[in-house]
This record gives C-alpha cells, sequence and structure tokens, in this order.
C-alpha cells in the first residue's frame, strides 16, 4: 500500500505542488507507487522532484515538479490497463524529459501525430524527434534517420515497414545492411548466405518477430514477401514496390551509398539509419553516411532527421553514457 506522510515528509522546500488522483483505487495506487514506492523513488532519481503522498493525495516539490505531476497522471491511468513495468515506467520517464525542454523553448512541436499500426497495437512517437522521423517517412520517398543508439530509428523504420505492408502499400519488405564487423574479426561464418548474415541483420529480426511473431515472419520469408540482404547484393538490380531499410548505414562507403540510392524503384519507399559516431570503416575510408548528408539535405524528396542523446528510450543510463563519449569527442577535437 502507498505510504502514508509522516509529519517530516510534509515539509517539504517551496515550491510545492498538490496533485489528488482519481478515481482513488487502493490497488492502482499501490501499482503506481511501486513495493515501498520503488516507483516514486525512481521518479526522483530522474528529476529535480520530491515526491510525497497520503493515498491518491501527492504532494511533489523542486525544480521539477509539474513534469512530476503529468507523469504520475499518465502512470496512474496506465495502471487501469494492468501493473506498471519497470520499462514503462522508463520509457514514460524518458518522455517527460524529452517533452520538458521543447515546452520552455520557442522550438515548434510536431503539427501532427502519424500513428502506425502493428500486430502490437498503434504505435506513435515519443517527442519531437521520433515524430518528426514517423511524419518524414510517410511523406518522403527517401527518410534519413540518424543518430545515436538506442533513439528508435531501427524500430520505428520496421514498424513503418509492417504498417505499409500489412496496409498493401507495398508488396514485400527489402532489409539491407552493410556487413561490416564492429571492431573485430568474427572469421569464418559457416551456413547459406542467410545464416552468414543473419547476425548483421538480428536487430531488424528482433523488432519483426515483434510485430508480426515468428511464425508469419518466416512464412512471409518464404515466401520472399520479406527479403534480407547484404548491401553488396543490391548491385544491379532494381526494387519496385518495396519497403527497403538500410540499417547501420555509417557502415557504408560512398560508392556503396550511391548505388543503393540508385536502387529505388517506382512504388517504393526507402528508409536509412546510422550513427555516424560509431562508423567501423578502415580510417582512410569516407563514411557514405556523412557523405550523403552534406549532399542531398537539399534535394526534394528526401528528408533527415537527427536524433541527439536526450531522445534516447533506453534505460536512462545510456543517454549518460552517450552524452559522456560525445563529450570525450568533443574535447579530442578541441586538442588538435
Amino acid at each position: 500500500m502507498p505510504e502514508a506522510m509522516s509529519p517530516e515528509s510534509t515539509a517539504l522546500p517551496e515550491p510545492t505542488v498538490s496533485l489528488t488522483l482519481s478515481p482513488q483505487d487502493s490497488a492502482r495506487l499501490a501499482g503506481l507507487c511501486g513495493p515501498l514506492n520503488a516507483n516514486l523513488r525512481l521518479i526522483e532519481g530522474r528529476f529535480d522532484a520530491k515526491i510525497s503522498n497520503r493515498g491518491g493525495t501527492f504532494a511533489i516539490a523542486g525544480s521539477d515538479a509539474e513534469i512530476a505531476v503529468n507523469l504520475l497522471r499518465t502512470l496512474y491511468a496506465k495502471t487501469e490497463d494492468g501493473p506498471l513495468t519497470a520499462e514503462e515506467i522508463n520509457l514514460q520517464m524518458q518522455s517527460a524529459s524529452i517533452e520538458a525542454p521543447l515546452e520552455s523553448s520557442s522550438e515548434p512541436a510536431a503539427t501532427s501525430e502519424v500513428s502506425v499500426r502493428t500486430r502490437r497495437g498503434n504505435i506513435v512517437g515519443r517527442g519531437p524527434n521520433q515524430k518528426a522521423y514517423l511524419k518524414s517517412i510517410v511523406s518522403s520517398d527517401v527518410s534519413f534517420g540518424i543518430g545515436p543508439a538506442g533513439t528508435g530509428k531501427t524500430y520505428l523504420a520496421v514498424a513503418c515497414a509492417v504498417d505499409a505492408l500489412e496496409r498493401q502499400q507495398v508488396s514485400r519488405l527489402v532489409l539491407v545492411r552493410p556487413a561490416v564487423e564492429a571492431g573485430e574479426r568474427l572469421g569464418f561464418l559457416p551456413g547459406d548466405m542467410a545464416q552468414k548474415v543473419d547476425p548483421y541483420l538480428r536487430p531488424l529480426f528482433d523488432a519483426l518477430y515483434e510485430m508480426l511473431g515468428f511464425e508469419k515472419v518466416e512464412k512471409l520469408i518464404e515466401r520472399n514477401v520479406i527479403e534480407v540482404a547484404p548491401l553488396a547484393f543490391m548491385r544491379g538490380r532494381t526494387l519496385n514496390d518495396a519497403f527497403i531499410i538500410l540499417d547501420e548505414a555509417q557502415n557504408t562507403s560512398v560508392e556503396q551509398m550511391k548505388m543503393f540510392l540508385t536502387r529505388i524503384g517506382f512504388g517504393s519507399r526507402a528508409v536509412v539509419t546510422g550513427d555516424v559516431t560509431q562508423v567501423d570503416l578502415p580510417r582512410h575510408q569516407t563514411s557514405g553516411l556523412k557523405h550523403v548528408i552534406e549532399i542531398l539535405q537539399e534535394i526534394k524528396g528526401v528528408s533527415f532527421t537527427f536524433f541527439q542523446s536526450r531522445d534516447v528510450v533506453r534505460h536512462a543510463l545510456v543517454q549518460r553514457i552517450v552524452d559522456a563519449y560525445q563529450q570525450s569527442t568533443d574535447s579530442e577535437s578541441d586538442n588538435i
């Protein structure tokens, strides 16, 4: 059960914001607060907010009090569907931390929200960059999603691809990735071509399995409705009526990127994702993704969405790790 306010806990620093949740339901309140108020402590650890409660009445103090109030309302509404998971709490906290800077800045919010329909239900963007990314994928022939790991670039691209296939807007999905090892030598990989490239395409498969189910994905692969291929095998092809995803595009050469972009045929849509800070190419080789940013930004029909560390929707620690590496890179650049 939620912890009652003690006399000490009522002496909160100003300003203090009050919140009363309704309808009052002891089971839902217990689910919101968590065992020994663990969920409230999670929120306090993420934001400058001190939370105390008596039943469904909460007192929140700190510079992020309003953020915490909105977050508690959102989480309480979700308890109606069942117990809160740690993943759901972290995702909602991340959404709150993304939206807060936008509300206090002059940056315009997305004018319309794109909803993508999958087996898991409707998927919408978390924060302005994800919303803009989804809108770009729907409205542009070629969309680039560029930014650090954990920002949802690949997951949202696969969601849009599944949605387009289910709506019969395209007749097949083509998933492509450069077969470049991430800083290590894996040696000889046994098996047929599908088995050889499977380790490189695993993130795409994971998203597909989640959205369509394992059996359906396997059947669609057997019927060639879903095709997976290493980038090198795309040369000479023209892809019509397809949704094409090129993942880990930072590991393409300039020539490979040009080759891929010129494969797009009639009725097709392409999404290119990558992180220019994680290039695994030889040092002397220019990344095709870095190059394309410089030359295609003004081309009609091509859109770019640039994600930042604040858009990370994994564990909060991932965001701090991304920031630490970025600061280290900036420091090295200043010293050159």
